[in-house]
């Protein structure tokens, strides 16, 4: 059954949510995820995440437990997480995240089945709509949730992205806060280099970062390197070439990412998750598509926002990017 709720959704009281990544479509899914705790304002909400996201999710506010074990490694493991989710004795699951792993964890709990949005056959609140495919993240989820009533329906193109506010407020309360760990410059613009290590024709060449960083610096704009610590690397490359830079990647927590986008002039990225968390934070925000992704699918929907694609990235100049961004950094 789709449609409305069962009962009303403040007599909900045990409710669970699953997303599990990648970074960017975490964020993405943090306005759907702000909807629910809306619409439940009285219920204990768990989060099934992963480890690398527990961190944002908890310092969001809109949950009352983390289970960060939602990838289990092996049957004991695998045993351990159907054990918790049945004896969570869960009213509704929102599935945000709706892939083959997450679909099956509605079986977990036969023959007892809560209320389920989400894409699994059988499903109570089943998102059904043709266009889910060939819907805009952000779309997606909004057209999901309206089918359980949290939300109102709205046209494509017209749902909403996630307000990050709270996490540049938590980046505020960090002790000690970023800005005497680091000396920030009054001007700088955050580069993102790196990609999901299994997508390599995600990734810009790096000798083209290492060129923007250079023409930033001629601009009077300091390059401020993001990422995760596997891309340490790429960072300490650019540097070398482009001495006032600063490396952050792998120093830095995702709500200080936020806080740091906050500030930005300028973000330049991949399509990766740091890109996304600059960009929903405020950040004026050039992002670098290659044929590995569609960004009329997934690219972060904000008024600051612009995409340059080419199918291969090594065919997206430096003349083009850093042409786009004076265009960026003038409009500012």
């Amino acid at each position: 059954m789709s449609g409305a709720p069962i009962k009303p959704l403040d007599a909900y009281r045990r409710i669970l949510v699953i997303k599990l990544g990648a970074l960017g479509d975490f964020v993405q899914a943090m306005r759907a995820m702000a909807e629910i705790r809306r619409a439940h304002p009285s219920a204990k909400i768990t989060l099934l995440t992963t480890p690398t996201y527990a961190e944002l999710a908890r310092a969001s506010g809109y949950f009352d437990a983390i289970d960060a074990d939602g990838r289990p490694s092996g049957v004991l493991a695998m045993l351990r997480m159907i054990l918790r989710l049945r004896m969570g004795r869960y009213e509704r699951v929102y599935d945000l995240q709706t892939s083959s792993r997450s679909r099956n964890y509605y079986y977990a709990f036969a023959p007892n089945f809560p209320e389920w949005s989400g894409i699994t056959p059988g499903a109570s609140h089943h998102h059904a709509n043709p266009r889910r495919d060939l819907m805009q993240t952000l779309d997606r989820l909004w057209d999901q949730l309206a089918g359980t009533g949290v939300v109102t329906p709205l046209p494509e193109g017209r749902a909403p992205g996630p307000d990050l506010s709270w996490a540049i407020e938590a980046a505020a309360r960090e002790n000690p806060p970023l800005a005497k760990r680091f000396t920030m410059p009054d001007r700088y613009a955050l580069l993102a280099p790196g990609a999901s290590p299994g997508r390599p024709g995600k990734r810009w060449p790096l000798r083209n970062f290492i060129a923007l960083a250079k023409a930033l610096e001629a601009r009077g704009v300091t390059p401020v390197v993001i990422g995760g610590g596997q891309e340490i690397a790429l960072a300490e490359a650019i540097v070398r070439e482009a001495p006032s830079s600063l490396a952050l990647t792998g120093r830095t927590k995702m709500i200080e990412l936020a806080a740091l986008g906050a500030g930005a002039v300028l973000t330049v990225g991949n399509d990766t998750g740091p890109t996304y968390l600059a960009a929903f934070a405020g950040a004026p925000t050039l992002v670098l598509f290659s044929a590995d992704s569609d960004p009329a699918l997934c690219a972060p929907r904000s008024a600051g926002v612009r995409v340059l694609q080419r199918d291969d990235l090594a065919d997206l100049s430096v003349d083009e990017v850093t042409k786009a961004v004076d265009r960026i950094i003038g409009a500012a």
